[in-house]
């Protein structure tokens, strides 16, 4: 199968869901028969759940995880930003490769508001995305620009969380 039309898809907001609504869409497409690569910035930890079914979905879903293990070092991201630069070098000639119908760049909004990445670096992907190619970016406060360039953007918004209550992250729920 191939889509007929590709669009891009920003999934933003400070609310819980954002890569896990990504994870669906990715599901739903390789239920398809698409081909799916889920490309995340600032994740070099993990595993995490999303990591440990590709082998039962490949070859029609692929993941790659960049950054390195733990959290952005925000009081000196030099290491971080060297990082994400050679990510997005990555993610444009894969994104552009042909090989995908949905490509899914995960927590790259995040990558922009640390400083790791350029704001014109998602434009241009978003610029270059092949025509039958889906596009989605995820993460925490998407830039006004790639909100205006994208054809839909989701907010997640937060109403009650179980982290407040002292809940930590589960597996197989958030890792």
């Amino acid at each position: 199968m191939e889509l007929e039309r590709g669009c891009t898809q920003v999934y933003t907001g400070n609310g819980k869901g954002k890569t896990t609504a990504s994870l669906g869409l990715a599901l739903r497409a390789v239920g398809r028969g698409l081909r799916v690569c889920i490309f995340q910035f600032i994740k070099g930890g993990g595993p995490y759940g999303e990591h440990l079914i590709a082998e039962k979905l490949a070859p029609l879903y692929r993941i790659i995880q960049t950054g390195r293990p733990g959290w952005v070092n925000t009081k000196d991201i030099a290491e971080d930003r060297r990082l994400a630069q050679e990510a997005v070098v990555q993610a444009r000639e894969l994104l552009t490769s042909g090989e995908y119908d949905l490509f899914i760049c995960d927590e790259i909004n995040g990558a922009v508001g640390f400083g790791l990445i350029d704001v014109e670096q998602v434009l241009e992907l978003i610029a270059i995305r092949p025509e039958k190619t889906e596009l989605v970016l995820t993460g925490r406060n998407a830039h006004e620009k790639v909100m205006e360039a994208a054809d839909l953007v989701t907010e997640m918004r937060e109403i009650k969380h179980y982290y407040k209550a002292g809940v930590p992250a589960r597996t197989g729920i958030e890792m």
